[in-house]
C-alpha cells in the first residue's frame, strides 16, 4: 500500500476503536462479560467461514468473466481481486476504492487494461442487480418491521435503492452507448488540451482504442448468457452467505429463536443504509443501523455490543487484513494463459 493509505487504514482502526469506546458507554460491564463468557465460538467460526465463502465465490465469478479460449486466470490471481477490492472498498468514501485495486490486480496478471475495465464493470453491474433483486426481497419481509421500530431509517433504506438503481442503470448506459463514453473522454481530456494538442491528440487516441476493445468485450460479454447466467447464480448465491452472517452471530449469543430469513432481510437493509455514508467503510452508520435493527433480538446492551464488534471485525476489518496480504505478498503477476 501507498503511505496515504496506510495512514487511511490507521485512521480507519483507531475510528472504529473510537465508536466502540463511544458504544461501551452506559453499557453494565457484568452483561458484556457474561454474554462473552456464554459465546459459542463454533457459531463464530461459521460466520468467519461464511465471509471466507463470500470472497471465495467472488473470485469464481472473476474466474467465470476472465477464463477465455484466448487466456484464463490462475485462482492465486483470482483469489487476490475480491481481497483488494475489500481493502479499496474499506478505506475510501462510498467504496470506491475498490474498482481500481480490482483493476490493479487484473493487469499485473496480465489482463489488458481494456478487457480487464469491461469485466470489472459488468461483475460490477451483476453484483450491483443482485443487491436490487435481494433488497426487494428484503423489503417485503422487513419493511414493516422497519417502518413501525425506525421509522426514519425506513426512507433512507428506499434512497439506497433508488441510488444503487440509477448506478446499475448508467453503468450500462456506459457499457453500450459508445458515443457517450467518447464525449466523456473528451471532456475530462480537455485540461490536457489547453497545455498540449499535440499531447492531447495522443492521449484520446490511446484512450479510443482501450475504449473500443472495452465496448467490443462488454457487448461480447452481453450476449454470452452461459458465462452471465453462471455469474448472476453465482453472485446471488455469495451474496446468501453475507447476508447469513448476522445469524451466525445471534446463535453464537444463544438467540435460537431468530429467524434466518428475517434476519438475512435486515441485514441486507443495513448494506443498503451504510452505502450513503460517505465516511470509509461506512463508520457510524454501520454500528448505528446494526444496533438498532438487532437489539431486540439481544436481551441487554452487553450482548448487542458483542455482537456489533464481531460482526464489524468479521464483514470489515477481516477483509481489509487479507486484503493488505493479498496486495502485497509476491507471486502475482504470472498470466496462467493456454
Amino acid at each position: 500500500m501507498s503511505r496515504k493509505n496506510t495512514w487511511v487504514f490507521i485512521i480507519m482502526l483507531l475510528l472504529g476503536g473510537g465508536i466502540l469506546w463511544w458504544s461501551m458507554r452506559g453499557v453494565n460491564t457484568a452483561d458484556l462479560q457474561s454474554s462473552l463468557a456464554t459465546l459459542k465460538w463454533g457459531w463464530v467460526l461459521v460466520a468467519v467461514l461464511a465471509m471466507v465463502i463470500y470472497l471465495l465465490l467472488e473470485a469464481v465469478v472473476v474466474k467465470i468473466f476472465v477464463d477465455s479460449k484466448q487466456e484464463t486466470i490462475s485462482w492465486d490471481n483470482a483469489i487476490r481481486v475480491p481481497l483488494v477490492e475489500q481493502l479499496g472498498n474499506g478505506i475510501t468514501p462510498f467504496s470506491s476504492g475498490g474498482q481500481p485495486m480490482q483493476l490493479i490486480m487484473l493487469v499485473r496478471a496480465g489482463i489488458d487494461i481494456g478487457r480487464a475495465s469491461s469485466i470489472l464493470l459488468m461483475k460490477f453491474i451483476v453484483y450491483q442487480a443482485m443487491i436490487v433483486v435481494n433488497f426487494i426481497g428484503a423489503l417485503i419481509i422487513g419493511y414493516n418491521y422497519l417502518q413501525a421500530n425506525l421509522h426514519q431509517m425506513a426512507w433512507l433504506v428506499v434512497f439506497g435503492f433508488v441510488i444503487h438503481l440509477f448506478v446499475v442503470s448508467s453503468l450500462l448506459l456506459v457499457m453500450y452507448w459508445p458515443a457517450l463514453t467518447d464525449r466523456l473522454a473528451r471532456l475530462c481530456l480537455v485540461p490536457v488540451k489547453w497545455f498540449s494538442s499535440k499531447r492531447y491528440a495522443d492521449w484520446l487516441s490511446r484512450l479510443q482504442n482501450k475504449m473500443d476493445n472495452f465496448h467490443e468485450e462488454s457487448v461480447r460479454m452481453g450476449h454470452d448468457f452461459k458465462t452471465l447466467g453462471k455469474a448472476v447464480l453465482t453472485t446471488f448465491l455469495q451474496l446468501l452467505f453475507y447476508y447469513a452472517i448476522p445469524y451466525f452471530i445471534l446463535l453464537a449469543l444463544g438467540q435460537a429463536h431468530a429467524n434466518l430469513v428475517f434476519v438475512m432481510a435486515l441485514h441486507i437493509l443495513i448494506v443498503m443504509v451504510i452505502s450513503l455514508f460517505p465516511i470509509p467503510g461506512g463508520f457510524g452508520g454501520a454500528e448505528a443501523g446494526f444496533s438498532m435493527l438487532f437489539a431486540s433480538f439481544l436481551p441487554n446492551s452487553g450482548a448487542l455490543v458483542l455482537a456489533m464488534l464481531i460482526w464489524r471485525l468479521i464483514t470489515y476489518y477481516f477483509g481489509m487484513f487479507a486484503g493488505i496480504l493479498a496486495f502485497n505478498l509476491p507471486g502475482i503477476g504470472r498470466k496462467n494463459a493456454e
